[in-house]
């Protein structure tokens, strides 16, 4: 399964760095991934809903470990270069 897009959407909130939207194979989409920076730095949560208890549970994510990292790679990489591409717009102000 290849990653075939990838769209970040930035946010200025404190945490809350990104929304992502992930195409597999040109023919499956993935909404609502986040871009979060935590207490080690950013990191990656895939879409969720919150339970009635007020936890959370992922509704889609990878089962295996390299499938997670080459999504959160993916995705980090992206998001650094949709950053870049903000820079010269954030200093023409």
């Amino acid at each position: 399964m290849e990653i075939t897009d990838v769209r970040v959407s930035l946010r200025e909130e404190p945490r809350l760095k990104a929304f992502v939207t992930m195409t597999f194979d040109d023919c499956f989409v993935i909404r609502g991934v986040k871009i979060i920076d935590g207490p080690s730095g950013l990191f990656v949560a895939m879409p969720s809903r919150r339970r009635n208890d007020g936890t959370y549970q992922d509704i889609a994510h990878p089962i295996h470990r390299e499938m997670r990292e080459r999504i959160e790679d993916r995705i980090l990489a992206e998001y650094r270069v949709v950053l870049e591409q903000q820079q010269p717009a954030m200093g023409a102000g």
